[in-house]
């Protein structure tokens, strides 16, 4: 059977596969289209398998909040290279995954990846398929979700870094908000307050403390002492609300949250970027 070539280009613009790739579905199909997208579906599973043990660390990045600012979402689409990154098209997959989990409400990745991308595939499959397409390990790797009163979504250029943050009141000033997510976005706080800091990462920082000043040879006796001021110096510099504020360093965010609106605070933020 003679494949033309506008057949081929049909298939690609419903699957954004290769023309060679293409062409050898059709064929293999009999010119049958739905056939034809099975077996390229068939050929991303496979290409899926043989690069399982590839590292996809380049990818988009991008965050969203429903119409009510009540919930938002923030979401990493991992592949191998920038080069695949910065296409349109990818870009484009990315977003529709976004939209979906927007408007789907899943809890989880598993749950999200569960939803149909279109009316023939859920996102898990879309997800092979690409990696079939593309040629490249494809994966859903982080995905977040913060429910506030008021929660804003920044995305940061280039798509490399973006979060979601919540606010405890429902009426946020707006550059106030915006300046808050910035922040998270440029000095990538651990947790909101001291109390929010998992017990692990606190052992962790007063062995550490404890162990740089036996290097400086304190005295044992002092160690402990001297570890707990090394965490408070963390909590400053890591926690969101004990951080000073990057456009007035005579503040910290729960002050400038507070000279805002009193009261106000941050219930939670999900931050994601590239390594």
């Amino acid at each position: 059977m003679t494949i033309t070539a506008a057949e081929i280009n049909k298939l690609r613009q419903m699957t954004g596969a290769g023309m060679m790739d293409c062409k050898k579905a059709l064929t293999e199909a009999n010119g049958d289209f739905e056939k034809a997208i099975d077996e390229l579906r068939k050929k991303g599973q496979k290409v899926a398998a043989n690069r399982g043990d590839r590292e996809s660390k380049e990818g988009v990045v991008i965050s969203k909040v429903t119409s009510d600012n009540k919930r938002g979402v923030v979401l990493a689409v991992n592949c191998e290279t920038d080069f695949v990154a910065i296409n349109a098209e990818f870009g484009k997959f990315v977003t529709n995954i976004l939209e979906i989990a927007i408007e789907k409400n899943p809890r989880t990745a598993d749950e999200l990846k569960a939803l149909p991308y279109d009316s023939k595939i859920t996102i898990a499959e879309k997800l092979i398929e690409q990696t079939g397409v593309i040629g490249e390990k494809i994966e859903l790797n982080k995905f977040e979700i913060v429910e506030a009163p008021f929660v804003i979504a920044y995305n940061h250029p280039g798509n490399r870094l973006a979060n979601i943050v919540g606010f405890s009141s429902a009426i946020v000033n707006a550059d106030v908000a915006k300046d808050v997510a910035m922040q998270v976005a440029a000095m990538a706080p651990v947790a909101v307050d001291k109390g929010d800091v998992d017990a692990e990462t606190i052992k962790r920082e007063i062995e550490v403390g404890k162990e740089q000043a036996r290097a400086e040879g304190k005295p044992e006796e002092m160690l402990e002492k001297i570890a707990m001021g090394k965490l408070n110096k963390f909590y400053k510099e890591s926690t969101l609300l004990n951080q000073e504020f990057i456009k007035d360093n005579k503040k910290t965010i729960a002050q400038y949250l507070n000279d805002s609106e009193k009261g106000l605070t941050v219930t939670s933020f999900k931050r994601i970027a590239l390594s």
